[in-house]
């Protein structure tokens, strides 16, 4: 069962069985580090690209301070509220307005958590990573920008 080369690998300590047929000699026995005959069908070993520190350490810097812009842009979002101030006076789009203050405050934390996803999902592939998050700082800044075009169109005559 063992030793043949077909039906699985070689125990330690015994040698394969060589066949007189078979024209090439066995595979060399480094040893007990060598690793196992694993056969033909057994894919060859890829190696990866080398583990860039201070992309991580970047990444994780910049995704802190993605969290913390996140934070303050769906504090600046809530104020977006006070579009609806002029409204006594004018007929107002509440529900334009409404819909303008949840995407000020709710697209940020969706884009740090997208940034936050591609980044581990390359940082675990092993490409660079650092760039994510300023993207992600990018986003999160317009998202205010969008809440308040949502918010202001609204109200007419703004």
């Amino acid at each position: 069962m063992y030793g043949d080369g077909c039906r699985g690998p070689v125990p330690r300590g015994m040698t394969a069985r060589y066949d007189a047929r078979v024209t090439s000699a066995p595979p060399p026995h480094n040893g007990p580090s060598a690793p196992a005959f694993a056969g033909p069908w057994a894919a060859p070993a890829t190696a990866r690209p080398p583990l860039r520190v201070w992309d991580v350490v970047l990444t994780i810097v910049f995704l802190v301070g993605d969290a913390v812009l996140a934070l303050v842009m769906s504090f600046f979002g809530a104020f977006l509220a006070m579009a609806s101030d002029p409204c006594g006076a004018r007929d107002c789009n509440t529900d334009l307005i409404t819909v303008g203050v949840l995407a000020a405050m709710a697209l940020p934390w969706i884009f740090l958590v997208a940034g936050l996803v591609v980044s581990i999902v390359l940082l675990v592939k092993r490409r660079l990573a650092f760039w994510v998050p300023l993207v992600a700082a990018v986003l999160i800044i317009g998202s205010w920008f969008i809440g308040a075009a949502f918010a202001t169109a609204g109200v007419p005559g703004s």
